[in-house]
């Protein structure tokens, strides 16, 4: 069954400590980095993931659907909140899909449940991605590294440009 998360957005912001420092300082800035961080994530777990920000007090706004790197990105219309939502998607796709929500809004935690969505809070989400990354990073260094040897530029590069770095540092002509 296919997978899908779906991110209360400002949830999330506030509740990270670094995310929330950030968005002090400029909120579009913590939505893009919040954005690249479930870019990564969906490209390493393949699940479908939806990032849903607060649109409702934007005057005149008809709302928005931003498919950026892999994830879609909707910002509510007017007088719609993510809440409202990310809690009629829930109604809607809960029993057809794996549907998840990351929210630490306990109020709408419960009627997600209610809709046939699983919940997961602010922390669970933030260690789920701290684990993919995780993932990720050893999944890399088994794919590069070559049994007793260092990781270096040289292991990757083909074996002539290699053999003419060496030279070329060790400073020998031929």
């Amino acid at each position: 069954m296919r997978e899908i998360l779906l991110v209360d957005g400002y949830n999330i912001i506030f509740a990270w400590p670094m995310l929330r420092r950030l968005s002090e300082e400029d909120l579009e800035a913590a939505r893009i980095k919040l954005a690249d961080m479930l870019v990564n994530y969906q490209a390493f777990r393949k699940n479908d993931i939806i990032l849903v920000f607060d649109g409702y007090k934007a005057k005149g706004s008809a709302g928005s659907v931003l498919h950026y790197g892999g994830i879609d990105i909707v910002y509510t219309r007017e007088a719609l909140t993510a809440d409202s939502f990310i809690e009629a998607v829930s109604w809607q796709m809960g029993g057809k899909y794996n549907l998840r929500v990351a929210t630490g809004d306990g109020l709408e935690q419960m009627i997600i449940l209610a809709g046939g969505a699983a919940r997961m809070t602010a922390k669970e989400l933030r260690h789920e991605m701290e684990l993919a990354e995780r993932e990720m990073r050893e999944t890399l260094e088994k794919k590069t590294a070559k049994p007793g040897k260092r990781n270096v530029l040289l292991d990757s590069l083909p074996p002539e440009t290699a053999k003419m770095l060496e030279k070329m540092r060790l400073c020998k002509d031929e």
